[in-house]
């Protein structure tokens, strides 16, 4: 297979390119094989990219763009009225096949709006889905949508469950077991989209649906992809990544208070560093956009180095697995 070729938004994201341009050059150093294209304003990437004149950048190239997109900004105004932004000539540069990937911390309305304009979606998919792992009591659950469609109806949502468990599967998963997230597992619970992508999902024999889950069954594990709208989807990942912090700041203040618990804390200091790396947020940093044709990453906005490159690192795995030609092959059976 050849070398990966990732265009990066370098202008996107709350610190741009200060995190952006270290982060690249980290995946660089360490995937000898790795290409990247940073989009944004040359004479500042340059800048930057000097302070790291020590590292072989014959990997790593500028293709400039003027304008930048606020993370803030409408949608429609992002597309209509920012033609050479660093978010859409990079857009453009996978759809022309000048790169195989595409990564932006930038707004995600306005990642969705362009990427749709741009790269359309695949056939039968009406609106691709954002959709990353999410850490469970035995592994990992594949959670969409994580907030590109905060209205859905339920063959949207029924559309999402089909992407989901092919992208679980082309990832490693087999015979994913796909449910919906939902208020209550028995079958009266819920609104009435999710009831009749209930009935929907129940229909396909080529899903192995589960049902419903909750919340708290999503982490014990109970499903491999777990489908759900933006609205709901983004919550559940915000509040999470939140949760998580917070365990492990109370767990570092409660090491701190007097000699004993701080001795205590030093006895459990391995075991408190393994558990706070597998629930870092930005270990799990990420999200694919499933449905488009070619691939797209959405990095969180808030994220730092680490974080950026491992959403480098899941643009070149789906690059590795050519998830959308796969998806394509795998979908035209499996939707209504």
């Amino acid at each position: 297979m050849s070398a990966p070729i990732i265009a990066i938004d370098a202008m996107g994201g709350d610190f741009g390119p200060h995190c952006i341009v270290p982060a690249s050059i980290a995946c660089l150093a360490e995937s000898p094989s790795l290409h990247l294209v940073l989009v944004g304003q040359r004479s500042l990437l340059e800048e930057l990219i000097g302070q790291h004149a020590d590292v072989d950048l014959s990997r790593l190239h500028i293709e400039h763009a003027d304008e930048v997109i606020a993370m803030d900004e409408r949608p429609a105004q992002a597309l209509r009225g920012k033609p050479q932004s660093s978010m859409r000539v990079a857009l453009e540069l996978l759809r022309d096949g000048r790169v195989q990937a595409c990564v932006s911390a930038g707004n995600t309305g306005a990642l969705m709006a362009l990427s749709r304009y741009v790269l359309k979606t695949l056939p039968g998919i009406d609106r691709p889905a954002m959709v990353s792992a999410i850490p469970t009591r035995n592994g990992f659950c594949h959670l969409l949508d994580l907030g590109a469609n905060v209205d859905c109806s339920a063959e949207h949502l029924y559309q999402f469950a089909v992407m989901g468990a092919v992208a679980a599967e082309v990832l490693g998963v087999a015979n994913p077991r796909v449910a919906l997230l939902n208020v209550g597992t028995e079958e009266v619970k819920g609104n009435q989209q999710v009831k009749l992508a209930a009935s929907l999902l129940q229909q396909a024999g080529s899903l192995n649906y589960v049902g419903f889950v909750e919340g708290d069954g999503l982490y014990r594990g109970e499903a491999d992809v777990v489908v759900c709208d933006g609205f709901v989807g983004n919550i559940l990942l915000k509040s999470s990544e939140g949760l998580a912090s917070m365990i492990a700041a109370r767990i570092e203040e409660l090491f701190a208070r007097g000699w004993m618990a701080r001795a205590v804390g030093l006895l459990a200091l391995p075991l408190l560093k393994r558990l706070r790396n597998d629930l870092a947020p930005a270990r799990h940093n990420g999200a694919s956009f499933l449905g488009l044709q070619g691939i797209v990453i959405k990095s969180h906005g808030a994220t730092g180095v680490d974080g950026f490159k491992n959403a480098i690192g899941r643009a070149v795995a789906e690059v590795e697995n050519n998830l959308p030609q796969r998806l394509h092959g795998r979908l035209e059976d499996m939707l209504l």
